[in-house]
């Protein structure tokens, strides 16, 4: 390979390089709610925190570990659930579901593996099992580690629901 097409290849991958740390430091800019509303995939959490009324304490100083589920694992509830959910008369039971979701504190992911159970914000414990995979209660852990301004998304399968 020629000097310059060297030189050219080590500029692009620090930029690259560059480009990743930027996109880094701008998630963890952003609090629980904008990363989640930002990521895509969790329309359904967020439509669910703000009508649980949720969305000024996740917006708040934290820090939390949210175990966040997919809009896809909303959608394996049975029909209708989450309909149910969003009614304002179940306010209170939405309520339960979503910060059985939510740990006091900024757990990191090499932290979670070193746990069996976490008390949740909801009052619960949830169960974590670290087999052929990292799982909280029934949900497996896909995702790990999306640091935000006030704690840490950790992307599940399931949804949790409290006993």
């Amino acid at each position: 390979m020629k000097s310059n097409q060297r030189g050219w290849m080590k500029s692009l991958a620090v930029f690259v390089f560059a480009l990743s740390l930027a996109g880094a430091a701008s998630a963890s800019d952003k609090d629980i709610v904008d990363t989640a509303i930002g990521a895509g995939s969790f329309k359904t959490l967020v439509a669910a925190v703000q009508a649980a009324g949720l969305e000024s304490a996740l917006r708040g100083s934290g820090p939390f570990t949210v175990f966040a589920p997919t809009d896809a694992a909303f959608a394996r509830l049975p029909q209708g659930t989450v309909q149910e959910l969003l009614k304002p008369e179940n306010k209170a039971k939405l309520q339960a579901i979503l910060t059985y979701h939510v740990v006091p504190g900024k757990v990191m992911a090499k932290d979670v593996v070193k746990l069996t159970a976490a008390k949740t914000v909801q009052g619960g414990t949830i169960k974590i099992i670290n087999s052929n995979g990292v799982y909280v209660d029934n949900a497996k852990v896909i995702q790990t580690d999306i640091v935000t301004s006030n704690g840490v998304i950790h992307v599940i399968d399931a949804v949790l629901l409290p006993n």
